[in-house]
């Protein structure tokens, strides 16, 4: 049984921000970001977070983007009560389950989904109903998740455990993806239901897999 992510989780992992992954570098990200989408031509104009904690990356990729319609879910009551402000942005606490499962979203599409570091808190059960609807949902996915042997380089450099989280394999995470997304690029995956070989806007199609 994993820990329940509460007050302590925010406490034990964001307690200094400043060098945190998606904080510290949310420059970096959104960067990159853009200059991806921008070599081919593909504008990004709506933006969805799951799971955005505190706002501060979900804020600079929708500055960088220039995105017009922004929206984004917090399950974390302490992290949605401390966030931070986002022009124009609409933002609800709720948890990526019960955002899946609510008939009210289901005809939205957005044209990327950001989604970094929350898949290892969620079980197994709940990825595997989770997955298919992003694909119905958003034509390319920013996401980032550690894998089991990222967390073991953690815990033996930097002595870091995450009691919270579920150690998967990169076969774990391939596996519940590539019936629904085609890798793209470093974090970015695209949407089976909206694209394919004939049909992308990015050609290099040696790097789809």
């Amino acid at each position: 049984m994993k820990k329940k992510i509460d007050e302590h989780y925010w406490i034990e992992h964001y307690s200094d921000i400043s060098g945190l992954d998606g904080i510290g570098n949310k420059a970096d990200h959104a960067d990159y970001v853009r200059a991806f989408f921008e070599i081919e031509g593909v504008k990004i104009k709506s933006l969805f977070d799951m799971g955005f904690g505190h706002g501060y990356l979900l804020k600079e990729m929708a500055k960088k983007l220039k995105c017009s319609r922004i929206e984004g879910i917090e399950p974390s009551e302490i992290a949605f009560r401390s966030k931070i402000k986002i022009p124009k942005a609409k933002l609800s606490m709720m948890d990526l389950k019960d955002w899946c499962q609510n008939s009210k979203y289901a005809k939205k599409v957005f044209d990327l989904g950001m989604c970094t570091s929350v898949f290892q808190y969620i079980p197994d059960k709940d990825l595997q109903k989770i997955v298919p609807v992003l694909k119905k949902r958003f034509r390319y996915l920013y996401i980032t998740v550690p894998t089991d042997i990222e967390y073991q380089r953690q815990r033996e450099q930097f002595n870091f455990v995450d009691e919270y989280a579920y150690k998967r394999s990169q076969q774990f995470y391939y596996d519940l993806f590539s019936p629904h997304f085609t890798f793209i690029g470093l974090r970015i995956l695209e949407s089976k239901l909206f694209f394919d070989e004939e049909t992308t806007d990015f050609q290099d199609l040696l790097f789809r897999f």
